[in-house]
């Protein structure tokens, strides 16, 4: 639920695609359990899901896929703009796109998981999985995470370590006796919040992973080799701690 609005309502990744990337890592705990072949299959079945996404909705963000910005400076304008996004039917829609998606996404992870035949780098792999693993997530919940690392699927959007650190957080959060309408928990708001700002600051207030990192990654031997030298290990302390 707090990935729905592209993260917490920032407009970045649609939460349908979120929801498939942690899809794909369950499945890949599945098959392969924890470690570097999951992880991997997890982030290349990702960047397939982020493709066929954006070849069929012509986008990936939600802000563009909706055109609602969550976050005006002015209240009025977000009210009109989601007065006009329920009268033009934005949720059902939503709705409608989340169960055409749902196959498709399966198929594309599926498909992923037909070749096992892969060069795998050492670990870590993922941001996202290393991220979850320091913030004591089980194995499963570390795989499924791995296919967030890069933006998701290495595309460079919404930083996925946060994306992750926020899922772990609402879990807890629901362990812990929070409404599963995480929305109406004030507790579990004022922690992301808190952490979204601790992350912004060490971040120098940018979201997406390319302009954080500077580039996007080219590969996951890539991205895997940046965090071995120590890339984004600030981050990563930073929302483990929060």
């Amino acid at each position: 639920m707090p990935l729905a609005g592209g993260l917490m309502q920032q407009g970045y990744q649609c939460g349908i695609l979120w929801g498939a990337a942690l899809a794909a890592g369950a499945q890949a705990h599945r098959h392969y359990g924890p470690g570097p072949l999951a992880e991997t299959q997890a982030i290349r079945a990702s960047q397939r899901l982020v493709e066929s996404f954006r070849l069929r909705n012509k986008a990936i963000d939600c802000f563009e896929i909706t055109g609602l910005d969550w976050k005006p400076k002015d209240k009025s304008r977000l009210m009109a703009q989601v007065f006009k996004f329920f009268v033009k039917g934005g949720p059902i829609g939503c709705f409608t796109m989340a169960a055409r998606y749902a196959p498709l996404a399966l198929s594309e992870i599926n498909a992923t998981f037909s070749s096992d035949a892969l060069e795998l780098p050492p670990s870590p792999v993922s941001c996202a999985a290393l991220l979850a693993q320091k913030m004591g997530a089980s194995e499963a919940q570390a795989v499924m995470s791995a296919g967030c690392a890069g933006g998701i699927g290495l595309s460079g959007g919404g930083c996925g370590a946060l994306g992750a650190a926020i899922w772990i957080n609402a879990m807890s959060a629901i362990k812990n006796g929070a409404s599963n309408n995480l929305y109406e928990s004030k507790v579990f708001q004022s922690q992301a919040e808190e952490t979204i700002e601790r992350f912004l600051q060490i971040a120098g207030y940018e979201f997406e992973c390319s302009k954080i990192v500077g580039r996007k990654f080219d590969n996951i031997a890539d991205h895997a080799a940046h965090l071995r030298a120590g890339g984004c290990s600030e981050i990563i302390a930073t929302l483990a701690a929060a």
